[in-house]
């Protein structure tokens, strides 16, 4: 048999459904996941072993007409996505339909001439009658080698695109150990976990406004790990927020996110959370980098 391996980028519009793929496909909770829209900042890698293949999946940020700093290095990580890896899989949420936003996607990828694939999402909520025209306006754009129709929140449609996923990529030697499953370094992983909960247990701006870093990693003798993060915000009414009367709310989503992660690196954790106010956090480099994505020029 022929070892194969190879990169997938999987891009889209924000809300999509690229992390909950991700998730999907590597049986593993790799990327955050919310209701809200441009809830992942940076790419994350899942890798997956089918057969003889080994299939490099990035889950990339939602694209989105930029406004801050951030928005501009998530847009950035997200195309150098695109552009590093072997195919694109362009998710599409069919209940959404053909945007703007996605046709601007289509369009890009198409004059890239690079290879991509067209996945519909979400299909299951949508009339079928309702997904051929919108596999033909998307198909004027882009070239698309293939076109699957899934639902990433039930698995239906995944295991044909697996298949066809397997035999599509490069031949060569795997690139990372088979029962890898990212090689997102566990303190970048404690601060998306407590970011997660930002998002499911705050509302309108809040959680854009933040950003968590892991401070303090320590392993200890009885194979527990204590963890501090910070959390950053951008204005003291946000920190406020956060906090909570008398401290309920960080203690919620301190709880929680302990709890997730010590189902993921399977061991006790020992979470410790502080909130600062950090004005303009969103424009500076160093926090950029800090949460794992490469600064990008101002302008």
């Amino acid at each position: 048999m022929t070892s194969r391996c190879g990169f997938a980028a999987i891009v889209g519009a924000p809300n999509a459904g690229k992390s909950t793929l991700l998730n999907r496909l590597t049986g593993a909770k790799l990327s955050i996941v919310s209701p809200k829209a441009q809830t992942t900042r940076f790419r994350v890698l899942g890798i997956l072993v089918r057969g003889e293949s080994q299939i490099l999946l990035v889950d990339t940020p939602g694209i989105f007409a930029p406004r801050r700093r951030l928005d501009r290095a998530m847009v950035a990580a997200a195309w150098t996505g695109a552009q590093d890896a072997d195919l694109s899989l362009l998710l599409v949420d069919a209940k959404s339909g053909v945007t703007e936003a996605v046709r601007a996607i289509a369009g890009k990828l198409g004059e890239a001439k690079r290879r991509v694939w067209l996945v519909l999402n979400k299909v299951d909520l949508v009339p079928p009658a309702r997904l051929l025209p919108m596999t033909a306006s998307l198909t004027s754009l882009a070239a698309f080698e293939e076109t699957f129709m899934v639902s990433a929140l039930t698995g239906d449609g995944l295991k044909r695109m697996l298949d066809t996923l397997a035999a599509a990529m490069p031949e060569g030697p795997h690139l990372y150990p088979d029962d890898d499953l990212t090689d997102l370094p566990d303190r970048l992983l404690a601060a998306e976990i407590v970011r997660e909960q930002i998002f499911l247990q705050t509302h309108e701006e809040v959680p854009y406004s933040a950003t968590v870093e892991t401070e303090n990693w320590q392993e200890r003798k009885d194979g527990s790990v204590r963890i501090e993060a910070t959390v950053y915000v951008s204005r003291a009414g946000h920190k406020a927020i956060l906090i909570g009367e008398k401290g309920a709310r960080i203690k919620s989503i301190g709880a929680r996110a302990r709890a997730d992660l010590a189902g993921l690196l399977d061991r006790p954790v020992h979470l410790f959370l502080n909130v600062k106010e950090r004005a303009g956090w969103d424009e500076e480099g160093a926090r950029l980098r800090a949460i794992g994505l490469d600064d990008a020029p101002q302008g």
